[in-house]
């Protein structure tokens, strides 16, 4: 009987999994038709406009090309109509003098004779048909205003569809995660010239696979790129992977996505545990202030009776009293006490090579940075016991920087940087500091990890802020590969 119903229940489990896909697909496919009929509406708009626009076009090119005939026509009738005019008074005038001239020859009286012969001569020289030229200005050929739109209309009869971009395909042996950046590449099938750009999305996920019907995150979009690769840089991984698509885009229309390519984006994520957190530090998601007003400083100044006038009893002196001597106003709600102003991250190292950042305010009485075990106390300080290993900032009476484990300290000899890159390499029992700006080495303890150990924060009368979802930097790799023989820790610290 409980095997039946386990069986069934499986089978139950297994309807309800695929009833959930075939209504996310009945889904999907509705939305399918509504956005088909609207884009064959869109469509549709656009193609009766730019056909209307085409028309414009051709009426605005005949308007003009009659507008000219007309012209040269006009320019051309003028011309030989006055021409024609100066010809016909030029004939009239010739015509006259013609039978002058013949009346003359044909006169019996000799007196009188020479001078009319000779008036006449004059009158023919000056003629205006001797000055005119037989040669029309004008001609009445117009086959220069003749067309052949013979090509023109082969290539509207070409006139078609713009052809869709093909589908890009994303080379994944070609795509690169390092450094917190990306390097997408991909390619086409056959070479296109007419397209214009592509457009990237990506997109962070915890799942691997295709995308899903409900995703976490939305699509982000880089468009304008016109190779066929681009580089997200100064990225921060907070999720496991990330998903890219890209699609081709020509002058007017843009082609289908390729398949989605999900990429692992390995780092280290923490976020600080204020419930670790001593009373005195304000922790705000991966930013800590310290709040000189809270915890016991803040109860001891409130209880007048217990303190006197003294300096023995003064806040500042009660604050770095030993433990055994500070009263623990609040036992048991936070993590730290005492003297001991730390916080821890949420999320242990077991294994493989992590790295993280954090920028501090130069100008904190102390800061520390490290690793602890959970075995910590709640009254110990970084660095003075065996359960954690630091690097500590000193501004108390004179400024110091030490590397701190197991109650020694080794000082060094290097400028104090804005932000400090911590590296641990849990196998090999490495944990390496660096000047996160320069990438340049501070110290390095070399121990054996025999548990997890916890990244930790100490400030008093400052500020420091986290910065995780970090991969470990090339050039710390490459570093750590040079440096794999050799020792930058004194051997008394670890």
């Amino acid at each position: 009987m409980g095997e039946h119903k386990e069986s069934l229940r499986k089978i139950t489990t297994t309807l309800t999994l695929k009833n959930e896909e075939i209504t996310n697909f009945i889904c999907s496919l509705k939305q399918s038709l509504e956005n088909l009929e609207a884009n064959s509406d869109r469509v549709h708009g656009d193609l009766e406009s730019e056909f209307t626009s085409l028309h414009g076009v051709l009426e605005q090119l005949k308007e003009g090309m009659l507008t000219r005939i007309k012209q040269e026509r006009a320019s051309r009738t003028y011309e030989l109509q006055s021409q024609l005019s100066a010809c016909s008074k030029a004939l009239e005038s010739s015509e006259e003098l013609l039978d002058l001239a013949n009346q003359t020859l044909c006169s019996s009286q000799t007196e009188g004779f020479m001078q009319a012969a000779k008036d006449i001569k004059d009158s023919v020289t000056m003629a205006p048909a001797f000055r005119l030229s037989l040669k029309a200005k004008a001609s009445d050929n117009m086959s220069h205003m003749m067309v052949d739109f013979s090509q023109e209309r082969e290539m509207l009869r070409g006139i078609a569809f713009l052809p869709v971009p093909a589908t890009p395909e994303i080379q994944v042996s070609e795509c690169q995660v390092c450094d917190n950046t990306v390097s997408v590449l991909w390619t086409l099938q056959e070479p296109d010239s007419k397209i214009d750009h592509y457009t990237l999305e990506h997109r962070r996920t915890n799942h691997d696979g295709g995308p899903r019907l409900r995703e976490e995150f939305p699509w982000m979009v880089v468009e304008g790129i016109r190779p066929m690769e681009h580089t997200l840089t100064g990225l921060r991984f907070d999720t496991r992977f990330m998903t890219f698509r890209v699609k081709a885009c020509n002058k007017a229309v843009a082609g289908e996505f390729s398949e989605p390519v999900t990429l692992e984006t390995h780092a280290f994520l923490f976020k600080l545990d204020a419930a670790s957190a001593h009373q005195n530090l304000k922790v705000e998601e991966l930013g800590v202030e310290w709040d000189s007003v809270g915890g016991k400083v803040q109860e001891i100044r409130k209880d007048k009776n217990r303190t006197n006038q003294s300096p023995m009893h003064s806040p500042a002196r009660v604050s770095m009293m030993s433990p055994k001597r500070v009263p623990t106003v609040r036992p048991g709600r936070d993590r730290f006490t005492a003297e001991s102003y730390t916080v821890l991250a949420d999320t242990a190292i077991d294994a493989g090579q992590q790295y993280w950042e954090v920028r501090f305010d130069k100008e904190s009485k102390a800061f520390a940075v490290g690793v602890a075990l959970r075995s910590l106390g709640r009254f110990d300080q970084l660095g003075k016991s065996g359960a954690s290993w630091c690097i500590h900032l000193n501004n108390w009476l004179q400024q110091s920087l030490t590397a701190k484990h197991n109650n020694k300290a080794r000082t060094l000899d290097c400028a104090i940087p804005d932000r400090i890159g911590v590296y641990c390499n849990y196998e090999e029992g490495i944990l390496s500091f660096y000047n996160a700006k320069l990438k340049q080495l501070m110290h390095t303890f070399r121990t054996k990890f025999t548990q997890p150990i916890i990244p930790a924060f100490m400030v008093w009368n400052g500020t420091f802020s986290v910065k995780t979802g970090l991969q470990v930097p090339s050039v710390v790799q490459s570093g750590q590969r040079k440096n794999s023989n050799t020792s930058s820790s004194n051997a008394s610290l670890t």
